[in-house]
């Protein structure tokens, strides 16, 4: 994920690396702000403030979107269902998920999966067809 925010006085790098590297690792699971913040031994008030600075997202809004993208790899496996991807990125519902989905990329989980492919792909297969 692209950290975008990178100010001065933000969470130091190795700390950011550190909580990011965490939060991948245990997307299936609830993370608290609590939890982040005793990662890197700073209170959560302080840390919530440094890692915003430095990513431009709160911890909770960076969580969501890791979920997300992690949940976009997931679609993209033919067959796979949208509750079960849900579930694996760490969402209770299929319905907290499917607005959370939409809210972030515009697009429903399931409008992502029956998307048209490509250009490069479409391009791809014309060529194939075509015996190039």
């Amino acid at each position: 994920m692209t950290l975008e925010g990178n100010e001065p006085g933000g969470l130091p790098e190795f700390r950011l690396r550190r909580v990011t590297q965490y939060i991948e690792a245990n997307l299936r699971r609830p993370l608290r702000l609590a939890e982040l913040s005793a990662l890197v031994n700073m209170s959560p008030f302080h840390f919530a403030r440094l890692f915003k600075r430095r990513t431009g997202l709160s911890p909770h809004q960076f969580v969501l979107r890791a979920r997300i993208t992690a949940a976009s790899v997931l679609l993209d496996i033919p067959g796979t269902a949208v509750g079960k991807v849900a579930r694996e990125v760490g969402f209770r519902t299929p319905s907290h998920f499917s607005t959370t989905y939409r809210r972030l990329t515009g697009n429903t989980p399931s409008a992502y999966q029956t998307r048209p492919p490509e250009r490069a792909e479409l391009a791809e297969a014309d060529a194939h067809a075509d015996g190039s």
